[in-house]
């Protein structure tokens, strides 16, 4: 079995894919063959959980009302894949879960997706992701403003 046919496999499934394993591209590709939604999701300026959730809702164009908690990402993530006919794919790019602001909350954030992901099949649905870990940001450089998330 050719990679191509694994990832198209493991898409199928649903659930985490490992981002050691494919690259981005690859993996966006496999998932909008297989008529998936696929969305990248800019974490690499996120320093908190916070930033982290405005990221997905960026990627995702959630409503205005999103709570800002991992419960809003739940519910917010379960509307959204029931608007897309053939599933989700979510690619994490860069998520800093060696931060000490960051641990915690990467593995709850991938918590909740393994929960949409559930949710997702028992609905006749796809929701797949992968969480490309970036390690600590770099500390800050004395005298140097570091780039606020908004760019």
């Amino acid at each position: 079995m050719s990679q191509a046919q694994s990832l198209q496999k493991k898409l199928q499934k649903g659930g985490l894919i490992d981002a050691s394993a494919v690259s981005r591209e690859e993996a966006i590709d496999a998932a909008q063959a297989a008529g998936m939604t696929g969305l990248i999701v800019h974490c690499d300026r996120a320093r908190s959980r916070s930033a982290v959730l405005r990221a997905v809702v960026k990627a995702v164009d959630f409503p205005e009302f999103f709570g800002g908690n991992l419960d809003a990402l739940y519910d917010c993530l379960c509307d959204t894949l029931l608007d897309h006919k053939n599933g989700l794919f979510l690619w994490f790019d860069k998520l800093h879960s060696g931060d000490p602001a960051l641990t915690e909350d990467a593995k709850a954030i991938v918590a909740v997706c393994v929960d949409v992901a559930e949710f997702a099949a028992n609905n006749d649905r796809r929701f797949a992701f992968a969480v490309e870990h970036a390690g600590k940001h770099p500390d800050p450089e004395p005298g140097v403003v570091p780039t606020p998330y908004s760019g």
